[in-house]
């Protein structure tokens, strides 16, 4: 496959990633896009699975070999861990964490927000419970 038909399946994986067409997903994996390549702006299918609550998609690409840490965006956005705790979506976050994802990791190269941060800030406690389980550790008071 060459380079212009990756880019189009990668951009294509993102895509039905955040609508949360599955069938597409697995589709475009058979076809050969890669679960770990970011489209033109640099989000990853994971990331957008993950952001958008799509615990399914998540599962479906995380089988497929996507990373659970890899950071998506050119700094703008993050972790797939730190987008499902930002909008208190636990389903996701407990097939992350199952699957490996550190829930101690900052984003942005290690600069930023924790998960834990994210969902404190939500304020989401079934997320918070569940990262504090995971070891995530708090900075400062949970609220």
């Amino acid at each position: 496959m060459n380079r212009r038909q990756q880019k189009k399946l990668s951009r294509r994986l993102v895509s039905a990633a955040t609508f949360g067409d599955s069938g597409e997903i697995r589709a475009l994996l058979r076809a050969g896009a890669d679960p770990g390549a970011s489209n033109t702006e640099g989000t990853t299918p994971l990331y957008a699975a993950s952001v958008h609550g799509a615990t399914g998609n998540v599962l479906c690409l995380l089988a497929a070999g996507a990373r659970p840490d890899t950071e998506s965006g050119h700094g703008t956005e993050g972790t797939p861990l730190c987008g499902a705790a930002c909008w208190g979506h636990t389903e996701t976050v407990r097939a992350l964490l199952a699957h490996g994802a550190d829930p101690r990791l900052r984003e942005d190269h290690g600069t930023g927000r924790t998960p834990l941060e994210w969902a404190t800030a939500g304020p989401y406690p079934e997320t918070i419970d569940l990262l504090l389980a995971a070891g995530a550790r708090p900075s400062g008071p949970v609220t």
